[in-house]
């Protein structure tokens, strides 16, 4: 079997795009760590298998690499469609090419998947939104916490005034009903401190929350457990972490309460060379969050993250705002997918924070 030369190695291991090579008898003989992302394998389990193992294109031809191979012409495929090993579908571009080492031939494939594309371009709209929404929320809190602080002042005046009792109740509503509007502007802007960044255990912070969800509502909620055991710690603020898992936790057990059978999903993987924003991750954790519910609302369904938007009628609306706001400061992202019946939201986040003390 051929081998591909440890320099050729080194280049290709830094390439985004996803690299499969094949050799004269279209076996796999390598694949670099963007296609194991992108095909979700270990390239341990497919060197040496068929190239079908890996991938297949249902829409060009059985024969288009082996007449590639024969005639040396490269070919190149626009938005073809490959199922994976695992049954995904991914919508991708594709390029074929001969490649000659030593005289021996070979393919060279490069995967290029449209989706990562589209992602970076709805995570760059959603990082601009959310500055808009964020900077107008800090304009509004400016606006609200002024008149509450006068508002507030002069009813602790109007106490000290007033002799009876049941008048000063009154005064005493004033006041903590402004504390309150003000601790309630507060918690529109998420976290008021930065993430204190030391080694962390997902897998704790998934218990954790389990165990809070569990004594609320004991035993009504099944809960499974899918967890990758060989996830690596990750550089984050342990109790930030667990407040934003514990925020998606308590909305999907909310929406539940229409459910047969309620069950909540935790699933966690690890995923190599991922893109969140315009920044390559060499390797990222992933923590699924799904639940049998009745599903997100259309008509929010784009909005979720935005503060004070909530599908229920006694939501507060900053839950998944605050939960967006503690991911976007460990440079990581989040996700959701919902219908009727399965709604998934999904955290990626970076093994190591770029601003981490050592």
């Amino acid at each position: 079997m051929l081998t591909v030369m440890s320099s050729d190695d080194d280049i290709l291991e830094q390439l985004t795009t996803a690299i499969v090579v094949l050799d004269c008898e279209l076996g796999i003989r390598y694949l670099n760590q963007a296609a194991e992302a992108l095909f979700e394998v270990s390239r341990v389990r497919v060197i040496g298998e068929p190239s079908q193992r890996l991938f297949c294109d249902p829409a060009t031809p059985a024969t288009a690499l082996s007449d590639a191979l024969a005639s040396g012409q490269a070919f190149t495929k626009r938005g073809a469609t490959l199922r994976t090993p695992l049954g995904a579908e991914l919508i991708v571009d594709y390029a074929v090419s001969v490649m000659l080492e030593r005289n021996v031939e070979g393919l060279l494939i490069e995967v290029t998947p449209l989706d990562r594309l589209a992602r970076i371009n709805r995570d760059d709209h959603h990082a601009s939104v959310q500055e808009t929404t964020r900077k107008l929320v800090r304009g509004l809190a400016h606006e609200i916490k002024n008149p509450l602080g006068g508002i507030r002042g002069a009813a602790q005046l109007l106490e000290r005034e007033l002799e009876s009792e049941r008048l000063r109740d009154y005064t005493q509503i004033i006041i903590e009903e402004a504390d309150r509007l003000r601790n309630l502007v507060d918690r529109m802007f998420g976290p008021s401190q930065l993430p204190k960044i030391a080694p962390v255990n997902l897998h704790q912070v998934l218990e954790r929350v389990l165990q809070l969800v569990e004594a609320e509502n004991p035993g009504r909620i099944r809960i499974e457990r899918d967890y990758d055991v060989s996830l690596p710690e990750v550089e984050a603020d342990l109790e930030q972490l667990i407040q934003a898992v514990l925020n998606i936790v308590r909305n999907a057990q909310q929406a539940l309460g229409g459910a047969a059978e309620p069950c909540i999903q935790l699933r966690t993987r690890v995923i190599r060379q991922f893109t969140i924003g315009s920044t390559r991750h060499r390797m990222v954790v992933c923590i699924d969050i799904t639940d049998n519910g009745s599903g997100i609302p259309p008509e929010i369904a784009d909005r979720i993250y935005y503060p004070m938007i909530s599908g229920r009628a006694d939501g507060s609306g900053l839950g998944l705002s605050i939960t967006q706001s503690i991911i976007t400061q460990h440079h990581g992202l989040i996700e959701c997918e919902s219908r009727p019946g399965e709604t998934t939201f999904t955290i990626y986040l970076p093994l190591e924070q770029p601003n981490a003390r050592k």
